[in-house]
């Protein structure tokens, strides 16, 4: 099956310092890098590099092509990527000596992909494809109801967390991937409970406690553990985990094996610096299951 990402592609500028900086504080970092991000980017390439048949609908303004040309050498399709005269999207990162992260984002191109590029890349969709989307673009409501029409197997993304935006896309998801306090946020905004939410599954990501899987329709509870490693970034973990886990849906793995296979992907990325580039390759993950113990 194919998969198709409505999604962000940011240039990311890291800065490493030795703490994260308080409110009037100036700090100088102790190093600076520049890569490719976005939470849309990342997946797409967390996609590829599992082995799926991923391709990216997008924009970038014209300083952006650098980052398509790493998304394509990573093996995504951006056929549909388009250039607008708005600039690309972009993130300032600061990562402490523990490899935690805040991030300011500028979101740019991102918020002005043409319409077009929707319907040209989804006329290409087949009943059982996977859409996944992020909360970093425009057109998400279009997308994510566009998919679920025909027939596509939709996964949500509710990040970075938007009540309103979750509430438009909400009706036509298939899966929805929230942090715990995405989770909370959201049970808050609609007054019910985790198993209360109107979709009917969803994956609630807890970083060093693992991850679970709510089949709302039946009661079912997945429980993934985390690997244990040291980290030395946190950014992009998460949508490491979002990739790995629709690349393996769509390869037909069960959801106890794609959890496992999102987790010891994520556990790897968090050994690395950097975003979309340090997002490790199926191979990679593979030796790395390898070595853990069995389930």
């Amino acid at each position: 099956m194919k998969i198709f990402n409505l999604g962000s592609i940011n240039a990311d500028f890291f800065y490493r310092l030795p703490h994260l900086p308080q409110p009037g504080e100036t700090l100088a970092s102790v190093g600076y890098d520049r890569g490719l991000g976005g939470k849309g980017a990342n997946q797409s390439v967390a996609c590829a590099r599992a082995g799926a048949q991923i391709r990216h609908i997008g924009a970038i303004g014209a300083e952006g092509r650098w980052m398509v040309e790493r998304m394509e050498e990573a093996g995504v399709d951006c056929s549909q990527v388009v250039i607008v005269r708005e600039a690309s999207g972009h993130a300032i990162i600061y990562v402490d000596q523990a490899g935690e992260n805040s991030i300011v984002l500028h979101p740019g191109a991102n918020r002005t992909i043409p319409e077009t590029a929707l319907d040209e890349a989804l006329d290409q969709a087949e009943d059982g494809d996977l859409m996944i989307l992020q909360n970093e673009t425009g057109l998400q409501v279009e997308a994510a109801q566009l998919a679920a029409e025909r027939g596509l197997f939709v996964i949500y993304s509710a990040a970075p967390f938007d009540e309103a935006a979750v509430r438009a896309v909400l009706p036509y998801v298939s899966l929805l991937i929230v942090n715990e306090g995405e989770a909370r946020a959201l049970c808050a905004s609609f007054g019910l409970s985790l198993q209360e939410l109107p979709v009917k599954q969803i994956v609630v990501t807890k970083g060093a406690q693992g991850a679970t899987w709510h089949n709302l329709e039946t009661g079912g509870l997945i429980v993934m553990p985390a690997f244990p490693v040291t980290p030395v970034d946190t950014t992009g973990a998460g949508d490491t985990f979002a990739g790995y886990l629709a690349a393996a849906l769509a390869e037909g793995c069960t959801r106890e094996r794609a959890m496992r296979l999102a987790s010891a992907a994520s556990a790897l990325k968090v050994t690395r610096a950097g975003t979309a580039d340090a997002i490790p390759t199926r191979a990679d993950v593979e030796d790395f299951l390898d070595n853990q113990p069995k389930l």
